[in-house]
């Protein structure tokens, strides 16, 4: 587990590590140049770099935390990755489903796999589904992630990497939007922001301004419209 600077997040849980590419948004994965990065510091879980490891002692971390947490899961990778099996992804969520004290953000980007096998596992309120969206060629993704069972699903469209107008947010709870960020960072137009933050305050549901991104996105911040945007599902409040 570690602590995050993940503004809508509070730590990170990796039972599982590493992923492989399956969308324009993934072009530039921060995990992917993180786990390298944490490869040559000789980490051990990292040390197949970014190929799917799973790591059965991750499993016992969330019995040990005493305070509630927020927690983003597989922060470093995809748990619907259809290279990881469904007996460890049941056992992952066996741990959520005992440890409801705390609340777990899953987002995946294989949304198709996800409604696949959504019934085989139990979804308390404490789990929040989420689904990657970062263009219109992806936004099945969303049809996908309402037919499941999660109690509170989301939207993650990071990085935006083009304009999503006219969607359905019927069944959603929360939309979390940002910029991409790095040295090759893929511009993000305010106009797409501000469509989606509309769309978000018509259907009635929680918008969160992540970062502008860019190559300092430190220094671009995350204020829009002269301020910060951090709403959160009502079952958060």
């Amino acid at each position: 587990m570690a602590s995050s600077s993940i503004e809508w997040t509070e730590m990170t849980w990796n039972p599982v590590t590493g992923c492989t590419k399956i969308s324009a948004g993934c072009k530039y994965c921060y995990a992917e140049v993180m786990a390298k990065r944490l490869q040559a510091m000789g980490v051990d879980k990292y040390k197949d770099a970014f190929k799917i490891r799973l790591h059965e002692d991750a499993l016992q971390i969330p019995y040990t935390w005493k305070k509630q947490k927020v927690v983003f899961v597989n922060s470093m990778s995809d748990l619907f990755h259809k290279s990881v099996p469904l007996d460890f992804i049941k056992k992952v969520f066996l741990v959520m489903n005992e440890n409801p004290q705390h609340t777990f953000q899953v987002l995946t980007k294989r949304a198709d796999r996800l409604l696949e096998i959504h019934r085989e596992l139990k979804w308390p309120h404490n789990i929040w589904m989420g689904v990657s969206i970062e263009d219109h060629r992806v936004l099945h993704r969303l049809d996908l992630l309402r037919q499941t069972g999660a109690r509170t699903k989301f939207l993650s469209c990071e990085p935006l990497i083009g304009p999503l107008p006219n969607m359905d947010l019927t069944n959603i709870d929360w939309v979390i939007v940002g910029g991409e960020s790095g040295h090759k960072a893929r511009p993000m137009n305010p106009d797409w922001v501000l469509e989606i933050m509309d769309q978000c305050k018509s259907a009635g549901v929680a918008f969160f301004f992540k970062q502008w991104g860019g190559t300092n996105k430190k220094k671009n911040g995350r204020i829009l419209n002269g301020r910060t945007y951090d709403e959160m599902p009502e079952q958060y409040l």
